[in-house]
């Protein structure tokens, strides 16, 4: 309820607790009558609880060949997708070996199929970079609608 600050004072110190300012920038101004040793303790909590429990990143690799057959390939995007439907990120990469250097335009065109055909599943993070002897991909999980 709205009341003016003399009256939400009195208030507070007839039950014998304090009025604490939760949103000083709102309009008005929004308090609360509480224990305000109490409601410090409750706020370390849970701010200690949410520290205690991060998101965990998981990221799942698949490698490719510059020269990767039609059913490995299909094989590997069922896998990306489940793993993108688990909310895990999925890294792909491909690596070539030898003399394969001299295919990574392949490398790379196999790459972007791949980030095409998953693209209902997740987005882009990080479009392929050839480095070193890899050329590597990562793809996000997409959010959920609700």
């Amino acid at each position: 309820m709205v009341m003016s600050l003399r009256d939400a004072l009195r208030l507070a110190d007839e039950m014998e607790l304090d009025l604490i300012e939760i949103s000083p920038k709102a309009v008005p101004p929004v308090c609360r009558i509480a224990d305000y040793p109490k409601f410090l303790y409750q706020q370390k909590r849970k701010a200690k609880e949410l520290k205690a429990n991060p998101a965990k990143v998981v990221v799942k690799e698949i490698r490719f060949g510059p020269q990767t057959d039609d059913h490995d390939y299909n094989f590997k995007l069922k896998h990306a997708e489940n793993f993108l439907k688990e909310g895990a990120k999925v890294k792909a990469y491909v690596f070539f070996r030898g003399r394969s250097i001299v295919f990574k335009e392949q490398g790379e065109i196999l790459l972007l199929r791949f980030a095409n055909d998953l693209e209902e599943f997740g987005k882009v993070e990080m479009m392929p970079k050839l480095d070193g002897k890899k050329m590597n991909m990562m793809l996000a999980p997409k959010g959920k609608k609700s």
